[in-house]
């Protein structure tokens, strides 16, 4: 009988890492993450995540599935952002961070990452221009007057 081979996956240093990938959207943003157990930051794009996404406000809305979850230091996540603005990013990347969390352990997590409706996916979209109307979605052009 031929034995099967399986390569593990190993990082630059050679070696193995296991982690739990999920994707998360808003608008037109993307946002892969990769979810590691153990103490790490949060990197975006290759950036520390307090310099991609700056600001008190920011923070409470990425660190919320942590929290949510009471797993704050317990994980840290590598994550590719692209597409729409910062807004529609930080969406999707909380959107990522809830999917995956919900992945590494659905008896646990599930249920209080859908409570604060974290796992959701927002489906508000920028409406598309109409053609025949003027410059926005639903402007209409002037009529002449009488």
């Amino acid at each position: 009988m031929a034995k099967e081979k399986t390569k593990a996956k190993k990082n630059k240093r050679g070696r193995k890492k296991s982690y739990t990938y999920a994707t998360g959207r808003r608008k037109t943003a993307t946002a892969r993450v990769r979810l590691f157990k153990g103490k790490g930051d949060l990197v975006v794009n290759n950036m520390p995540i307090n310099k991609y996404f700056p600001g008190e406000v920011n923070k409470i809305i990425y660190l919320k599935p942590f929290q949510v979850t009471e797993t704050e230091g317990k994980y840290y996540a590598t994550i590719k952002v692209e597409g729409s603005g910062k807004n529609g990013q930080l969406g999707a990347l909380a959107h990522g961070l809830a999917r995956a969390l919900d992945k590494e352990n659905t008896e646990a997590y599930h249920s209080p990452l859908k409570k604060a409706s974290l796992l959701t996916r927002d489906p508000r979209m920028k409406e598309r221009r109409k053609a025949g109307l003027a410059q926005k979605a639903r402007a209409k052009k002037q009529s002449p007057k009488r």
